[in-house]
């Protein structure tokens, strides 16, 4: 099976220790790139969102990487030996790995990065639940011992996306998880230029001269990170769709990391410009409850907004290109190994009488439900006006609140009343890797106030049936607990799934090297 992955990441350098001359680059040597949103939060551990995760690809590496076919594969790791009962695990590093300080990376850097990351990351925090220690018995070795064997070793230290394990610094390792690192050094393809950072203008990196890539050849987060240009620059500040193709169109920009649908069909059809293929599988959308507000925190409050969520609305306002989008009722993405659709016909066979019935028997109060709405993010900004009015009909009072999506990611971290800064519901996507496992899928943890993800649900029957899906080792023991996992997510209504879509990369001819990767990738690029 092929994993949605997109072709991209660059340059960096750090500001203070590196003082490497960027005057008088060749205009080939500067690769221009327009962010699917502004970069405003530069710790990619404390949050999900896929800027951060973006800006942590930049600059830290990872210890394994998966790559386009969804197989493990070791990065910053040479070696690793498992013991015949499962549980030891032994890594040792590959040579040459440096920080951007010029200090090497060490076992106990491995050690507390992977600490800090287990408790903010779902698919992190259920292997630390096996974890009973780790050690450094050399600098460049580390153990991991389990207290009973699992099954998903690897595939955690090996997720591509939000929240990567990315590698740093122990000393920035150790910041509290639930605060943000104030440095920014990793060990990866890129240095950060922290002196030209403006949040809404510029973010800049340069290119690390002194990492040693791999030798395999790059695929998704996996295989040789090299690097053909000597800085990367992301425009935050051209926030228009028209300007953003304006700009590449007259070779003022590079590439557009994700293209206005509006917007297609003019760069389709461009002899100049291209449509890279950066992915097997797409992204989905999805509603995300806050469990612990009223009346949210009411199971019958939920599957009535499920009801009432016709998933051909949202895709056809939201995308519009019909060869962009298909609907469906999977959590776990359709076409995946565990892309099911058993237990959802609360969603997928709905109607606004069933809706309107459940919302009457639930007992809703009139409560006015906090919708936040996006104003910056082209590829979700219209689903909240969807739902809004999907609700409405169902018999919901709506207060739909408009931020840019920086705001937004802040907000939804808060767990205090809508009426107090809080919120209700959000709207979001995800990339399909994400969320296929329902290990990976954040949206699956319900231990309520300690679950990993925003949304906080709890549910002593979920719980139990993903322990078990940790434990299991057969794939058919998996496929059919993930059934059952899928079930039960419909019936304690954790989210609603709004369809699945394409999210179109538009860059000029110059621009070669693009491969199937995981998301927002910027090496193996060139600029010709």
């Amino acid at each position: 099976m092929k994993f949605a992955r997109r072709s991209l990441l660059s340059l960096a350098l750090s500001a203070g220790f590196l003082a490497t001359p960027v005057v008088s680059m060749a205009q080939g040597s500067v690769l221009r790139i327009v962010p699917h949103s502004n970069l405003a939060i530069l710790d990619p551990i404390w949050t999900t969102a896929y800027m951060s995760r973006n800006h942590g690809y930049m600059i830290y590496d990872t210890l394994f990487g998966t790559d386009e076919k969804a197989q493990i594969k070791p990065q910053m790791v040479e070696s690793w030996t498992e013991s015949a009962d499962h549980r030891l695990w032994t890594f040792k590093l590959r040579k040459g790995l440096e920080f951007h300080d010029g200090k090497p990376v060490t076992s106990e850097d491995v050690v507390a990065s992977l600490q800090r990351w287990g408790k903010r990351d779902a698919m992190g925090s259920a292997l630390f639940q096996f974890v009973q220690r780790m050690d450094t018995p050399a600098p460049d070795t580390f153990r991991i011992f389990l207290g009973e064997a699992c099954g998903f070793v690897l595939e955690a230290l090996g997720k591509p996306s939000s929240n990567v394990p990315f590698i740093m610094p122990k000393r920035m390792a150790d910041t509290d998880p639930f605060k943000q690192i104030e440095e920014h050094i990793g060990s990866g393809p890129y240095i950060f230029k922290k002196d030209e950072f403006k949040p809404g203008d510029k973010a800049v990196y340069l290119k690390n001269t002194k990492y040693v890539p791999r030798n395999e050849p790059p695929s998704g987060s996996a295989g040789g990170k090299k690097v053909y240009v000597d800085r990367v620059e992301w425009n935050l500040a051209l926030r228009d769709a028209q300007a953003q193709v304006n700009a590449l169109q007259k070779g003022e920009v590079d590439i557009i990391e994700q293209l206005s649908f509006d917007h297609y069909e003019t760069v389709k059809g461009d002899p100049k410009l291209q449509l890279p293929k950066y992915a097997t599988l797409g992204l989905a959308y999805m509603a995300r409850f806050n469990h612990l507000a009223k009346p949210f925190d009411n199971v019958k409050v939920r599957q009535a907004a499920m009801a009432a969520f016709n998933q051909e609305a949202f895709l056809k306002a939201q995308v519009g290109v019909k060869e962009l989008y298909k609907p469906c009722a999977s959590m776990f993405i359709c076409g995946t190994p565990f892309g099911t659709t058993v237990g959802s016909d609360i969603q997928s066979k709905s109607n606004m009488k069933k809706a309107q019935d459940l919302l009457k028997a639930s007992g809703y109060d009139g409560t006015p439900i906090v919708i936040l709405k996006p104003t910056d993010l082209a590829s979700i900004q219209k689903l909240p006006d969807v739902a809004a009015q999907l609700m409405r009909q169902a018999g919901f009072k709506v207060d739909l609140q408009a931020m840019d999506w920086q705001t937004l990611v802040g907000r939804r971290a808060k767990k205090e009343a809508p009426d107090k800064g809080g919120w209700h519901m959000f709207l979001t996507a995800w990339q399909a890797f994400d969320v296929w496992n329902p290990i990976s899928n954040p949206a699956m943890d319900t231990r309520g106030e300690k679950s990993t993800w925003f949304g906080w649900a709890t549910d002593d029957k979920m719980v139990e049936l993903r322990g078990q899906f940790m434990r299991a080792t057969d794939e058919p023991s998996k496929k059919k607990l993930a059934e059952a996992i899928h079930v039960r997510a419909f019936e304690a209504a954790l989210y609603a799934p709004l369809g699945e879509f394409d999210a179109p990369m538009a860059a000029g001819k110059n621009i070669s090297g693009f491969f199937i990767t995981n998301g927002n990738l910027y090496w193996n690029l060139k600029k010709n």
